[in-house]
């Protein structure tokens, strides 16, 4: 069931994802995003990694995208105008995608670790959330700080850019 499972949420980001790419509406391309980033979690909760699923859901499909609405929302960006068909180029994107599905199927036609049961966590009672927050405290705290300022900078400039003046 597992697998089954895997490859149904691998599906419906891979379908969402296209969704991103495809829709001319920024609107309908952020929730298309949405939907990715909430089959990303559930391939996380398959992988025993609740506290990063949540996490994923919670910072990414919530606040994340509710700063991209806002933005989208704000400057206004209307739908991209249909655009003549360039042959060449969906010609050489169709021999891209065609090439990569060859070579991802090849990996796996050759690979016997697609077939191999993996065997249970060392220890299921991991504490998500103590050793992140260890890791990211200790290793990795300018870095962490410097994410914050850089957040807090492009929001008062995305503020700025969109301010409107008065005449």
């Amino acid at each position: 069931m597992s697998l089954f499972l895997f490859w149904a949420f691998a599906a419906l980001m891979l379908a969402f994802g296209m969704g991103i790419v495809l829709h001319r509406d920024p609107v309908s391309s952020a929730m298309c995003l949405v939907m990715s980033f909430v089959g990303l979690s559930a391939l996380f909760f398959m992988l025993d990694a609740y506290f990063i699923g949540i996490i994923q859901i919670l910072v990414y499909a919530g606040a994340v995208m509710v700063l991209f609405l806002f933005i989208i929302m704000l400057l206004d960006l209307r739908a991209e105008r249909a655009r003549s068909v360039n042959i060449p180029a969906w010609i050489g994107g169709l021999s891209v995608l065609v090439g990569f599905l060859a070579i991802l199927a090849r990996v796996i036609r050759s690979s016997a670790d697609f077939t191999i049961t993996k065997p249970a966590l060392a220890s299921p009672n991991t504490d998500d959330v103590s050793n992140i927050g260890a890791t990211l405290f200790t290793s990795f705290n300018l870095p962490f700080q410097i994410i914050g300022v850089l957040l807090l900078v492009a929001t008062v400039g995305v503020v700025i850019l969109s301010k409107r003046e008065l005449k």
